[in-house]
């Protein structure tokens, strides 16, 4: 059982979820998400069944988009394999980890037209949420390709909105925390980026052009009990 100052911080990061903590609790449902797999409900499933046995949540898919702010002809996407699962990431003072916990992974690929280079990117999934046909998730870098941004052990973070089956062009569209959208304007000194926490990103902004994405929807599970 943990100590009442590790349960007043596992209340106060997880306020709406407050319940009693046990770490033979974060075992078990370690154990119940790893063994989970996406059980094929769409966005904003419904019926009994899916109320008595939800499927966890995850986005899928791969695609090109563009900027709307700036037109170039650099190639730029993202790839997706990102699932949730729940309570699998213990944290100090959060022995069960918590309801966003995801794993999967990220691929960022950005070819430089100027240059007639492309550079990639991989990173490691840490966090998942999602309402209906949207996602917010974020990714910790393992590898850059070589003259690649510098980016190794950072924390990115995506958005996505599932158009559902497209026609023509795609009707999804993608946001990521960087380029301009994670500042910290400061009045008197050149804006620095922010730093990016778990689950964080902004909305889904850049159209995309080709390919798309699948998110499936499910709400966030109850803390477990012990």
């Amino acid at each position: 059982m943990p100590s009442l100052s590790s349960s007043r911080k596992a209340v106060a990061v997880l306020a709406a979820l407050a319940a009693t903590v046990t770490v033979s609790a974060a075992t078990s449902a370690t154990a119940s998400a790893s063994a989970a797999a996406d059980r094929g409900s769409g966005s904003g499933g419904s019926g009994a069944g899916a109320r008595q046995t939800p499927a966890h949540a995850s986005v899928t898919g791969s695609a090109e988009f563009e900027l709307p702010y700036y037109k170039d002809a650099d190639i730029r996407s993202f790839t997706f394999d990102a699932h949730a699962a729940p309570y699998s990431n213990p944290l100090p003072g959060i022995p069960t980890g918590l309801p966003t916990d995801a794993r999967g992974t990220v691929k960022v690929s950005h070819y430089s037209a100027e240059r007639g280079i492309t550079y990639t990117s991989e990173g490691r999934v840490d966090c998942l949420v999602t309402g209906p046909h949207t996602a917010t998730l974020t990714a910790v870098v393992t590898k850059v390709s070589p003259g690649g941004p510098p980016w190794v052990g950072k924390r990115l973070g995506f958005s996505v909105y599932d158009g559902g089956s497209d026609q023509g062009r795609s009707r999804d569209r993608v946001g990521f925390s960087w380029n301009g959208v994670n500042l910290l304007p400061s009045g008197t000194t050149e804006p620095l980026e922010a730093e990016v926490g778990t689950c964080m990103a902004p909305a889904p902004y850049a159209p995309v052009t080709k390919g798309g994405y699948t998110v499936h929807h499910a709400e966030l599970p109850p803390m477990p009990r012990g």
